[in-house]
């Protein structure tokens, strides 16, 4: 027997089957555990959907002219909020069909979607098709980045779920609509109805409607305006979208399939960049730029687009005119060939193909015309070098061919084109600028601002930020604060040379004229009766004038002072002389009447707070002296405006600035002329050859809508014969006399004395004050 039984072993596990599909459920469970934990774990910092019952999209700030006319716009994203209702149904059909055709059924992610696009990726081996929902497309364009990744997609399809229980369908779509990004920096449906059609969104077509629709999953590669067959095809898929989906009878889609669209792509050009741009920072420094670039602001200006374009018209014009006058710098070498744009007044880009003595041929763009010697003549006068003092060349008795050379690339502008014939005139771009700022005397409202010759090529605004010195525009406020004082129009100054220390002045002329009058002083500018007069009234009278004129930097305290050395800006001075214009009424320049935010409400109004500094009286003398400077000063140019001006010259030394200040009843007017880099603007080119062109060009052709012949004088006012040469009454009789202006009570009530003794004068030169 043996010792031990055998024993038979039995099998007693469970089947493979059965192991592999608990080892299937178990390995399922984990990784449903496990993606769970990371939605959760992901879900945990995502942002509150609730907050899109509030959500406000970044906005476009408008900025409107004083009739309501745009003139300019700052963003980060260009947008026009619409609501869903205000939209056309062909175009909510048309986003539906493109990008999310069961966008009434899903819950936020669509699962059939998912499906379908997974089973065509396969099939065609790359991804042909995506499954992101609109919701998503929401979710992932107001809340996370555009990034791709896995995790950004679970983000996304959290946030869509959580977004439709949260909102509407409608409200969703809305959103989505005035959110999502259509190319050419339009965001939502309706910038870009602006964008390609320059239409209202309300107006769009079946056709037109598909195309935007068709925009969001490439705006670049589906634009019209840079790739037309790509976009074309593009159309074509949305519009059959939209007859599979039913929304277009086959009627509607064959008409929508031969209709061309039109593309017209909106202009978005700043009127008055300068004074814009002065909007900007104004709204920037209030604001912040958060609210100035996303907040949707609308800001009515003072500006006025018909004054706007006269001045930069003038201003342009002046310019080319006087650079003209400084020489030709020759053709324009390559760097500046490259980097030319057509001007706004039709400067072109030129190359001269051939050139005898009497023309030269050129091509232009698709134009080939002439230039004939006498529209290219001032180019005999050639510059150098970079003093157009000292490094001119004047050819004499010039020909075409002495100026031009063939190959040469130039500037030219339109004079006549007729079929087949065009002619051109040789321009140049100038190197000079130039700034001309018009107010409104009575609020203080700008009306035109000019900061220089091109924004483009130059952002620095000339008008509000160059100081310079403004020469003898500075003069009437010392002849005022003289006046102020208890002088009068016939008070006489004595011309005559004087030396202080090293200096020893001069007049423009280099001679002196003696016993002069007031008001002829101021007239004919004579620097050194100025200076007397100056040094008479003392320093703290003009400046305490000064200030309540609106000048509050820090004046000169020695005598240059009456030659304009203390250095301002434009708009400075331009407000000094609007209390002239104003009877004695001070306002502060503004440019911005109200701002309101994208709800309407009112953030800011301008109020006006007039301050009366000087009596009507006063400012009617010094007026009717600044109307003798157009009249028999050097001011004379400007006797071709037909209504009342007056005004005043500037130039500084070695003829480095020029002014003109003046003012009619209604409008004050001041114009700079320089270069940035202080030099020279030529031999005798003053204020009034530089700066006063300018002003006249501009002055006579903004005429005022009132027919007034004169400034009218205040009540107080009275008026007298007197003798230029003494200041007394004139004698009956007399011939040479002139008719004064007097503040009632001033006048004189004595007669010329029969004889007049020298000795008086020369203790009327060394009074004290």
């Amino acid at each position: 027997m043996p010792l031990h039984k055998s024993k038979q072993r039995t099998r007693t596990g469970l089947p493979l089957w059965v192991k592999l599909l608990l080892a299937m459920l178990f390995a399922s469970t984990l990784g449903v555990i496990g993606v769970s934990g990371i939605v959760w774990n992901l879900s945990l910092d995502l942002p509150d959907v609730e907050a899109l019952h509030s959500h406000q999209p970044s906005l476009v700030t408008h900025v409107y002219a004083d009739d309501g006319r745009p003139i300019g716009q700052f963003s980060v994203e260009r947008r026009i909020l619409t609501p869903l209702d205000k939209m056309p149904r062909e175009l909510l059909q048309a986003v539906i069909a493109v990008e999310d055709a069961r966008f009434r059924e899903h819950g936020g992610v669509d699962i059939f979607g998912i499906v379908r696009a997974v089973v065509t990726n396969l099939e065609a081996l790359r991804i042909r098709q995506g499954a992101s929902t609109i919701t998503q497309q929401l979710a992932r364009s107001v809340f996370l980045t555009p990034k791709r990744s896995y995790t950004r997609k679970i983000k996304e399809a959290i946030l869509a779920v959580r977004m439709e229980k949260t909102l509407s369908k409608d409200k969703i779509l809305e959103l989505y609509l005035n959110q999502i990004y259509f190319g050419h920096g339009a965001y939502g449906v309706a910038a870009a109805a602006k964008t390609y059609f320059s239409k209202n969104i309300s107006t769009l077509s079946v056709a037109e409607s598909a195309f935007i629709a068709g925009l969001p999953k490439a705006p670049t590669l589906y634009s019209p305006f840079r790739y037309p067959e790509r976009s074309q095809r593009r159309l074509r898929h949305v519009l059959k979208r939209l007859h599979d989906e039913g929304f277009i009878t086959g009627a509607q889609h064959e008409e929508a399939i031969s209709t061309p669209l039109k593309y017209q792509r909106e202009q978005e050009n700043t009127i008055a960049p300068y004074f814009v741009d002065a909007v900007r920072q104004h709204l920037l420094s209030t604001y912040g730029e958060s609210m100035l670039y996303k907040g949707g602001l609308h800001v009515k200006t003072t500006l006025n687009i018909d004054d706007y374009q006269e001045a930069a018209r003038a201003v342009r014009n002046g310019l080319r005119t006087l650079d003209k006058q400084q020489g030709y710098r020759g053709p324009l070498n390559p760097e500046q060939a490259n980097g030319f744009e057509a001007s706004q007044d039709g400067i072109l880009q030129a190359v001269v193909n051939k050139v005898d003595a009497e023309s030269a041929v050129v091509t232009a763009g698709n134009l080939t015309g002439t230039i004939a010697l006498k529209d290219m003549l001032w180019a005999a006068r050639r510059l150098i070098g970079p003093d157009v003092n000292e490094d001119i060349v004047v050819l004499k008795s010039p020909t075409a061919d002495q100026i031009l050379s063939a190959g040469d690339t130039v500037e030219v502008m339109v004079k006549t084109s007729r079929t087949g014939i065009t002619r051109f005139a040789l321009e140049q771009t100038p190197l000079v600028q130039g700034a001309l700022m018009a107010i409104n005397p009575k609020t203080g409202a700008i009306r035109a601002m000019v900061g220089g010759y091109d924004f483009n090529r130059s952002e620095y605004n000339r008008a509000t930020s160059a100081k310079r010195q403004p020469g003898s525009a500075f003069k009437p406020i010392i002849y005022t604060a003289a006046l102020q004082a208890g002088m009068t129009p016939a008070t006489i100054l004595i011309d005559s040379p004087v030396v202080f220390q090293k200096w020893k002045p001069e007049n423009y002329e280099r001679k002196f004229y003696g016993p002069v009058t007031l008001r002829d002083a101021l007239i004919h500018s004579r620097n050194v009766a100025t200076i007397k007069l100056l040094e008479k009234i003392g320093f703290r009278r003009v400046h305490a004038l000064a200030e309540s004129l609106g000048i509050t930097r820090m004046l000169d305290v020695d005598l240059s002072l009456a030659l304009g050395s203390s250095i301002l800006t434009l708009q400075e001075l331009t407000n000094a002389y609007g209390v002239f214009a104003n009877q004695g009424v001070h306002l502060s320049p503004y440019s911005i009447e109200s701002v309101r935010d994208s709800a309407g409400v009112v953030l800011e109004q301008h109020e006006h707070h007039p301050q009366p500094v000087l009596s009507p009286e006063t400012t009617y003398l010094i007026t009717t002296i600044l109307e003798d400077v157009i009249q028999h000063g050097t001011g004379s140019r400007a006797k071709v405006i037909s209504y009342p001006v007056a005004g005043k010259t500037g130039t500084t030394n070695d003829f480095t600035d020029g002014w003109f200040m003046g003012y009619s009843p209604h409008t004050v007017t001041g114009v700079w002329v320089g270069f940035d880099r202080i030099k020279s603007l030529g031999d005798k080119i003053s204020g009034a050859r530089s700066a006063l062109p300018i002003w006249i060009d501009f002055m006579k052709n903004t005429p005022p809508l009132s027919d007034e012949k004169h400034f009218i004088p205040p009540d107080n006012i009275v008026f007298a014969e007197i003798d230029p040469k003494t200041g007394f009454l004139a004698k009956h009789g007399a011939s040479d006399t002139k008719r004064e202006v007097f503040v009632r009570g001033s006048e004189p009530i004595e007669h010329t004395p029969q004889q007049v003794n020298t000795r008086d004068f020369f203790n009327l030169d060394h009074a004290t004050p």
